[in-house]
């Protein structure tokens, strides 16, 4: 099969009972789950508490979502269940299929929905959080194991316990997935370059997974100073102003620091995080480098090549259609943007495939086809 078109961020909204039907058993008191509250709306629950509202958007429609959290606020009834209101496509199987072939769409890669946001939710529970992990990877694998190799879903997971990694990964490996959601931020206050990360980077060139930085719970690169008087949880307005600090501060320590180096296989995806930092960031990367070296006698770390060519070398970043793509490729060269949807989002584009045509369309030969697919086929690892 030839897989040309590629979008590199699409969502899989969960069913309720997803991770209950595939946790380990002893962690069945601690899976997550979408539960309706006396009114019908849906949340998110753990443990039977309510941890963020269960929605459903449809793409370029944000006002929908902030319709229902006006009704819900005024006490009103849901307009229906979570599961009667979810599209078929909005999940794995031939359902996305037929999306593609709609989208005029080779292949997606498909991420979690609420695991954008529980993760740094459970952060006190690591016990719980890998169970829950591990229970929507088994889920994430059943329902994208039909798409006839067109569905690359993306598994979740995390640091914290390079064991569990090891053996979670050797399992995602064994059921063909080629991706794996990672946090870009300190694990237990350790840098992603810290020594004690080696065996899982280790682990993901072992077995072939490219790990992803993506949009998710995790801690913010952000004083909580800066969002004083924002009542929002998770997707907080700063954080999204600034969606670009956490890849790009993450993979500087892993760039200056030398793991990048250490790990010359090691394949790195930024995806749903923006683009339009990448060239001022390889600028100022390579810059920076050379000035703290000018005025402290020597590297800050000795590295075989310059800072950026670790980058172009080892990390793809996915840019939506509306963050000018050509341009961009203008900038960085051919090798390292690839187009993402977001779809279904609310934020995301409603139409892939015209969106996508049109964002690419001053490119030509081998940079028109490296963002469309060619990118997005070296992270997979195709």
């Amino acid at each position: 099969m030839s897989l040309e078109t590629i979008d590199v961020d699409q969502h899989l909204f969960e069913t309720p009972t997803a991770w209950a039907d595939h946790i380990d058993p002893k962690s069945r008191p601690d899976a997550l789950s979408i539960e309706n509250d006396e009114r019908g709306w849906a949340w998110l629950t753990w443990r039977g508490a309510p941890l963020y509202v269960a929605e459903i958007q449809r793409p370029h429609h944000p006002e929908e979502v902030g319709e229902n959290r006006l009704k819900m606020g005024r006490g009103e009834t849901a307009p229906g269940c979570y599961e009667d209101l979810l599209p078929a496509s909005y999940g794995g199987g031939t359902a996305r299929v037929d999306a593609l072939d709609r989208f005029g769409l080779d292949a997606t890669v498909l991420f979690p929905n609420f695991g954008l946001i529980w993760e740094g939710l459970l952060a006190g529970d690591p016990v719980a959080r890998r169970a829950n992990m591990r229970a929507y990877n088994r889920w994430m694998v059943e329902v994208t194991t039909p798409g006839s190799g067109r569905l690359f879903g993306v598994a979740h997971v995390g640091l914290d316990d390079p064991g569990w990694l090891s053996e979670e990964l050797a399992r995602l490996s064994g059921d063909g997935i080629r991706l794996a959601m990672v946090a870009p931020a300190p694990v237990d206050g350790k840098p992603l370059s810290h020594p004690d990360f080696d065996p899982a980077w280790a682990a993901f060139c072992d077995h072939g997974i490219a790990p992803v930085f993506h949009v998710a719970g995790y801690e913010s690169p952000i004083n909580p100073a800066w969002h004083a008087g924002d009542p929002e949880p998770g997707d907080r307005l700063l954080d999204s102003v600034f969606l670009w600090m956490a890849p790009a501060i993450a993979l500087a320590n892993m760039i200056v620091h030398g793991t990048l180096e250490k790990f010359p296989e090691l394949r790195v995806g930024v995806v749903e995080l923006t683009a339009g930092w990448v060239p001022g960031f390889l600028l100022n990367l390579d810059g920076a480098f050379d000035f703290y070296a000018s005025r402290h006698g020597g590297a800050f770390h000795p590295l075989g090549l310059r800072p950026s060519e670790y980058f172009y070398r080892q990390v793809r970043v996915a840019a939506l259609p509306y963050e000018a793509p050509s341009y961009l490729v203008s900038k960085v060269g051919e090798d390292t943007f690839m187009i993402g949807s977001d779809w279904p989002h609310a934020e995301g584009v409603a139409d892939p495939s015209a969106d996508r045509a049109r964002s690419v369309d001053r490119l030509g030969g081998r940079a028109r086809v490296q963002a469309l697919g060619g990118n997005a086929a070296w992270l997979l690892g195709l």
